[in-house]
């Protein structure tokens, strides 16, 4: 798997766009990392008045991006880490477990007790620490997904609003309950950047 090299600070939908442009060409699997400032990004088939609370968001400047995958809405900030990975390969669901189990490889390497679950989520010990999507175009296969790392939970509580039969199937009261950041787990890695090393390092060798 090759890393794409991609200039920092932009703003989501900015890498969004670098998903497209790569998969226009890909001849092999591509995978780069990203950073945003504080967003909520909602699903294709989600209804952004019942998942956001945007008055919250448009206080506190969060902004809010619909992206082409399904699954569920994630808000991420400086301190979860974003993963792209784009594929020539087009059996989508096929590629989409092979990222996921990739993912959770590089977490198990690094001493967590990671697994994978059938919604695309990552957990450890029991509590979600990646939620991921994928969308097929003609001839390639996206993967995006996010990893908690030092992510503000307070900011993420109050952004997403999901309804209380999500949270009942999941068997918790609240998005806070389910989720959890791991760099209290990882005292040998410092920064977000750090992390990033370590995920390139061990998907391109």
């Amino acid at each position: 798997m090759k890393h794409v090299v991609l200039p920092t600070g932009q703003p989501l939908q900015w890498y969004l766009d670098q998903e497209i442009r790569l998969a226009q060409d890909v001849q092999e699997e591509l995978f780069f990392c990203w950073v945003v400032e504080p967003t909520v990004i909602y699903g294709r088939h989600q209804d952004m008045q019942a998942e956001v609370n945007i008055d919250y968001c448009r206080v506190r400047d969060i902004k809010v991006v619909q992206r082409k995958s399904g699954g569920g809405c994630v808000y991420a900030d400086r301190g979860n880490l974003m993963l792209s990975f784009i594929s020539p390969d087009t059996h989508s669901e096929a590629v989409f477990e092979r990222f996921l189990t990739q993912m959770a490889e590089v977490l198990r390497s690094l001493g967590l007790n990671a697994v994978t679950t059938a919604h695309n989520d990552i957990l450890v010990d029991g509590r979600k620490v990646s939620g991921n999507a994928c969308y097929a175009l003609p001839n390639a296969t996206i993967v995006h997904g996010t990893l908690l790392y030092d992510v503000d939970l307070d900011a993420l509580e109050q952004a997403i609003t999901p309804s209380a039969a999500k949270l009942q199937k999941h068997a918790v009261q609240s998005v806070r309950q389910r989720v959890m950041n791991i760099r209290p787990l990882l005292p040998d890695i410092s920064n977000i950047e750090e992390l990033e090393q370590q995920f390139i390092h061990k998907l391109t060798h």
